[in-house]
């Protein structure tokens, strides 16, 4: 007799924990409905240590109120970014214990909710971002990503944040998982311009994105669709990854990493160049002009890679870094920087010039030695002017060329073409 008493005892106080359980939950949807949020989570906080004895339907139930509460304070700008990642996770055991159950009562709602907080974690995120807390930026991103796991482009672009921050060891966490991944970024691009205020408009590189797009220019709401190919980003992934190894000390670890990736990426040039920095942040020249040289094989007509050979080279042979520089120019006229570094190549000399001819006396063989050095100093000046007047004539603003060829012109003796360039540069 006592035995069942105990038995029917432990029943009744069941039933009455979970009718105190249900009256919880009314009691925060009540607290929310009259737009009190902050009450209904603190009831819902209160029942919590019960929720194990709870059934699915109630526990979906208290987790969607519970979402609904959070999503309501971050959408009043209370602690964003914490009630927004709360109500994501409330959201999320929604859907969670739905799909356990087999019955999806608050499941779509949850979704959509869900979506909802992706975007706002993606606009806090550019913001934060925007506003130099790369940190929180990274934070938000990954969140975003948390939530829809065939979205690495957010996964990508925490660690990017992440390394702006200087938060290493994240920013690597987050490049290794997009390597895992073998997330590449490479796609198409949709855009078309808005009608309403014609500017151009990115719709996204999903199949879905093309579709909205092109739906859109149908009823004329947008017009001049335009398609773009978005490159791979594996190379730079896998060049951060070996900077960030690099940086950390791990200097052969950088280098197996990369060793790895152009194994597995024979064809991969943008592999093949980060390969190549990393060296050339080593100070390893030979390593670098190796691996580019390798390249070149591939693409001849690569313009930077001939300059990047041109300012290797200038370190220990002249006369191939002018070689490279011109190259460089043949397949792109306009570029300024080979120009320059022609130029001073050229001016290289002066110093040691100059240094010798303060040094002479007044002999004879002294005067004739001047002429002589005179003479090499005309021809150096000579042989730099046209490359500084190419410079100046692609970047009319840029000072110190101006300087540097007004210095020029003052040592050829050309006096109206220094007098024409002060007068333009208002010196």
């Amino acid at each position: 007799m006592k035995s069942r008493f105990v038995i029917v005892a432990a029943a009744l106080l069941v039933s009455l924990g979970g009718n105190a359980q249900k009256d919880q939950i009314k009691a925060a949807e009540k607290a929310l409905k009259n737009g009190n949020s902050a009450e209904a989570i603190s009831v819902l906080t209160q029942a919590e240590s019960s929720l194990s004895a709870a059934t699915d339907a109630e526990k979906a139930q208290y987790y969607f109120v519970k979402g609904n509460a959070h999503m309501d304070l971050a959408n009043k700008k209370t602690e964003l970014p914490k009630n927004l990642e709360l109500a994501a996770k409330a959201y999320q055991q929604v859907v969670a214990v739905e799909k356990t159950s087999g019955k999806a009562k608050y499941t779509a709602q949850a979704q959509s909710s869900i979506a909802d907080i992706k975007n706002q974690l993606i606009n806090v995120a550019v913001d934060s971002g925007n506003a130099k807390d790369y940190k929180t930026a990274s934070k938000l991103l990954y969140q975003s990503y948390e939530l829809d796991k065939s979205d690495v482009e957010k996964l990508y672009y925490a660690g990017n944040y992440a390394l702006n921050g200087e938060d290493y060891d994240t920013a690597l966490k987050y490049y290794e998982e997009c390597k895992n991944l073998n997330y590449s970024g490479e796609g198409i691009g949709y855009y078309a311009k808005n009608a309403v205020n014609d500017q151009e408009e990115f719709f996204g590189s999903t199949a879905a994105s093309k579709a909205d797009r092109d739906s859109k220019v149908k009823l004329k709401l947008y017009s001049n669709p335009r398609d773009e190919k978005i490159p791979s980003k594996k190379g730079e992934i896998l060049k951060n990854i070996a900077l960030i190894l690099v940086q950390q000390g791990k200097i052969n670890e950088a280098k197996q990493a990369l060793s790895e990736a152009r194994a597995a990426n024979p064809d991969d040039t943008a592999i093949a160049m980060t390969e190549a920095n990393i060296y050339l942040e080593l100070n390893d020249f030979n390593m670098y002009k190796k691996i580019v040289t390798e390249i070149l094989e591939k693409n001849p007509n690569d313009a930077d890679l001939l300059y990047n050979l041109g300012v290797i080279a200038s370190k220990t042979n002249a006369a191939d870094a002018e070689a490279y520089y011109k190259k460089a120019i043949q397949i792109k006229p306009d570029y300024i920087n080979a120009y320059l570094n022609l130029a001073i190549l050229k001016l290289d000399a002066d110093k040691k010039i100059i240094e010798e001819m303060n040094k002479l006396g007044t002999s004879e063989k002294d005067n004739k030695r001047y002429e002589v050095l005179k003479k090499q100093r005309n021809d150096m000046f000579n042989s730099a002017l046209p490359y500084l007047e190419k410079a100046l004539e692609l970047d009319p603003k840029n000072e110190e060329v101006g300087t540097t060829l007004i210095n020029v012109y003052g040592a050829l003796e050309m006096t109206d073409k220094k007098k024409a360039l002060k007068a333009k540069m208002g010196k």
